[in-house]
């Protein structure tokens, strides 16, 4: 994720290449408060805390799932 340490916002076509997630996807998880954006006047971003903060949930998750991160 050194992509992401270096840049503050990421639009949705550079959140899904960095997630490996579909536009639905990533669209759902915004819609479901899991991934959350901020707007610049009609644009949406993710910022690169909370592409750090949805992925630290990930593995939360996967953890008390009993899966390996």
């Amino acid at each position: 994720m050194t992509a992401v340490a270096e840049r503050a916002l990421f639009g949705i076509a550079e959140t899904m290449e960095l997630l490996s997630m579909s536009r639905t996807v990533v669209y759902e998880q915004i819609r479901a408060g899991r991934l959350q954006t901020v707007h610049q006047g009609r644009r949406c971003y993710v910022t690169a805390s909370a592409i750090e903060r949805y992925v630290a949930l990930l593995e939360s998750e996967a953890e008390a799932d009993g899966h390996t991160a």
